[in-house]
């Protein structure tokens, strides 16, 4: 009994191995499916993408060819390593972020060979044994003093992956140099190769389908102030809504868009950061002031908080449940305008900022928007609140009062698009009205001149809501460290 018994466990086990076996080639198809939807997904999220995988892969051949020539390997030898390996490290996703670390490992090779050359001299001086004393003295101070001077934070945003090559180059010459006599010929090859390597790096990056740090982060900045745009313009009728209009709007992703601008204060600094090493390009000419977007994207993000609150009431309808039905038509026409008109200057300024006009257009909004919020104030100070339950009101009292302080960051984000449009010297543009439809904000007819040029040129700027819908613009790469790539430190 007992035999039978075990047999039949070990046909058991036997029958299930081989339904693990014949299930093998399907699983096996099923992830590579799953690899292939997911390998599309990255690739139409952005094609620059698979652009830049394709450039990398050519400056990578280009470099390649010193090992393929002989007359080439002979010069450099195995020192030749050293261009594929700057090319793997330097080359990243934006120009600005290739120049910089191209710079800085130039530099920090540069530096850090001939310190290396002239403490192997200085060693070489005091006779076989204070030298490797001497040597070890050497690169213990200078290792502590870059690696002190990395945590500085104006250095670390700027030099760090330089004081990284600093360290590492030094090192390798310096005690290279003490089993190797022809010290000098190996900075040079060094030298030699690392700038073969970030200028393929450069080169391609520059000549290759471009893609720009500094328009990444304008297109950003224009986008986030856009998003939080269109959750005020939707928030009055959401909120202050009556059951006969429960179903007022069927879309509702306006009202979570703007949660991506709480998250965007380090891409900012990465795109700022990148932004300054490139030349100028296009409509950004050199020294223009990248620094004003951290300050708007710092402005747009304190409104998002405010926001992040309103939008709690959303959530919880309960809050208006409890508000007395009186009350709340009192404050319901000035609170719909505040937000409605918050949300125009938001979306005039997103558009002036993207378009590079002077944002007059929205100078309107932004006084309607105030004047609403002087009247919910006075509202609010007034006898409104009089023999009716605190606790009941408390809701609505709270919302009026966030919606007076979104305001007040309105105001301060247009008189900051409004500095920027005076420093990097936006088009002036004169608003004039089709006849047949004079309240479009489909399109507006614009004159643009300069204080030097008599000249008028005609401008046609696309104000629907497609020409900032979120897919029609470029996605901004997420890696590991800051929701931007360029940050790899090898």
């Amino acid at each position: 009994m007992e035999m039978e018994s075990g047999r039949r466990g070990d046909d058991r086990k036997a029958g299930d191995g081989w339904w693990w076996v014949k299930g093998v080639p399907k699983k096996l198809k099923e992830k590579m499916v799953e690899v292939a939807r997911n390998t599309k997904e990255v690739g139409q999220d952005d094609p620059r993408r698979i652009i830049h995988s394709l450039k990398v892969g050519l400056a990578l051949t280009f470099v390649s060819l010193i090992y393929y020539f002989h007359p080439l390997y002979q010069n450099f030898g195995v020192s030749a390593m050293w261009a594929v390996l700057t090319v793997v490290v330097v080359f990243e996703f934006s120009v600005g972020a290739t120049l910089g670390k191209g710079f800085n490992r130039g530099v920090a090779t540069l530096l850090a060979g001939a310190l290396g050359v002239g403490a192997h001299h200085l060693a070489s001086l005091s006779g076989n044994i204070a030298h490797p004393i001497l040597l070890g003295l050497f690169v213990f101070l200078q290792a502590t003093a870059a690696t002190f001077v990395r945590f500085i934070p104006e250095v670390k945003a700027k030099y760090d992956y330089g004081l990284l090559v600093f360290i590492l180059t030094f090192c390798m010459v310096s005690v290279s140099g003490l089993r190797n006599d022809e010290i000098l010929d190996l900075a040079y090859k060094r030298l030699s190769t690392v700038f073969m390597g970030a200028s393929a790096c450069v080169i391609v990056s520059i000549l290759v389908c471009p893609v720009w740090a500094g328009e990444d982060l304008h297109n950003l900045v224009a986008l986030n102030i856009e998003r939080l745009g269109n959750f005020l313009e939707g928030f009055g009728d959401e909120y202050l809504r009556t059951s006969e209009d429960e179903e007022l709007k069927d879309d509702k992703s306006f009202l979570q868009a703007y949660r991506n601008v709480l998250n965007s204060k380090c891409s900012e600094e990465t795109l700022a950061n990148f932004a300054r090493w490139e030349p100028g390009h296009g409509r950004f000419m050199y020294h223009h002031p990248w620094k004003q977007y951290l300050i708007i994207g710092t402005l747009t993000r304190q409104c998002a908080y405010r926001i992040e609150l309103l939008s709690g009431y959303l959530n919880v309808p309960e809050s208006q449940a409890v508000a007395p039905p009186e009350i709340r038509e009192k404050i319901q026409d000035t609170c719909t305008k505040l937000s409605l008109e918050s949300g125009k200057a938001l979306k005039e300024l997103a558009l002036a900022v993207k378009t590079m006009t002077h944002p007059s257009s929205a100078d309107p909004h932004v006084t309607n928007s105030r004047n609403s919020a002087q009247n919910l104030e006075l509202l609010l100070k007034s006898g409104l609140w009089e023999d009716t339950d605190l606790l009941k009101v408390i809701p609505v009292a709270t919302v009026a009062s966030l919606l007076i302080d979104v305001v007040i960051c309105v105001e301060k984000i247009a008189e900051s698009i409004h500095e920027l449009a005076s420093l990097a010297h936006f088009k002036t543009i004169d608003m004039t009205v089709s006849p047949e439809n004079p309240m479009s904000d489909q399109l507006r007819t614009a004159k643009s001149h300069t204080d030097t040029d008599s000249h008028h040129h005609v401008i046609t700027v696309d104000n629907s809501d497609s020409a900032f819908k979120e897919n029609g613009n470029p996605q901004f790469p997420v890696s590991s460290r800051c929701g931007y790539p360029g940050t790899n430190q090898l």
